[in-house]
């Protein structure tokens, strides 16, 4: 009776509950662990490709889980493509981590900590431990995180102004993609026609459409609040 119960309680994700709080701990430690590794011990090469294989294995656990779905459960091509930012993002953080160029940078910054940390502080989970979705959702944000994060602490890259505003336009021809599929699909991707069923800050911004406009509204304020510590350490280090 008391395994039942535990199961019964590790298959719910709720916003504070152990399931939700140990595994963004344990990243925060290993990506840690990571940087202070590789700063003391790797050579450029190493480096580059520490978080090159970092990336594929978040990509790969991204391409795994949706295998495995088509095969064994009821995929629907409307709601479970991973057009999602998050999920797209895992699909094509190799190419970055590959190629790390800087455009590629500028953009990824603000999108991955705006938009992953959310997801982060709020968990759309449908099933929880020890399911493969599970374990997906936090590989996948916890991972673009601590890619990215990598990235400023060992490679050193920082933003500028513009690329709060060349992340901006990106994003606006994402959401115009989005719309198409959406169109297309009669599907929700981006959750461009409705809000997700599970709690999230969209709920604070009223129905459709006025979230959409809110949030647009809210997106260059974001990305200059993540942009404001880079500046500020800029500053300093000159002062």
């Amino acid at each position: 009776m008391d395994l039942e119960f535990l199961f019964i309680v590790l298959a719910k994700v709720t916003i504070g509950s152990f399931q939700h709080i140990f595994p963004i701990l344990f990243a925060a430690g290993a990506t840690i662990f990571l940087i202070k590794y590789s700063n003391k011990n790797f050579n450029l090469i190493q480096k580059q490709r520490a978080v090159h294989y970092l990336a594929w294995f978040v990509s790969a656990t991204l391409i795994a889980f949706h295998a495995w779905r088509m095969l064994f459960d009821n995929y629907n091509f409307n709601t479970d493509l991973p057009l999602y930012l998050c999920s797209l993002m895992a699909l094509l953080i190799p190419i970055f981590t590959y190629y790390r160029k800087y455009w590629m940078f500028e953009i990824l910054i603000f999108w991955i900590i705006g938009g992953t940390l959310q997801a982060v502080i709020t968990p759309d989970i449908t099933d929880g431990f020890p399911s493969f979705d599970y374990f997906r959702y936090w590989v996948v944000h916890l991972g673009l995180l601590a890619i990215i994060f990598y990235f400023i602490c060992v490679f050193k890259m920082r933003p500028a102004l513009k690329s709060v505003f060349k992340s901006f336009f990106a994003l606006q021809l994402y959401v115009v993609m989005m719309i198409g599929i959406n169109d297309l699909l009669d599907a929700n991707y981006f959750y461009l026609n409705e809000k997700p069923k599970s709690a999230s800050l969209l709920d604070y911004f009223g129905e459709w459409p006025y979230y959409l406009l809110i949030v647009q509204l809210l997106i260059i304020p974001l990305f200059l609040m993540i942009y404001l510590p880079f500046q500020l350490f800029r500053r300093k280090k000159i002062t």
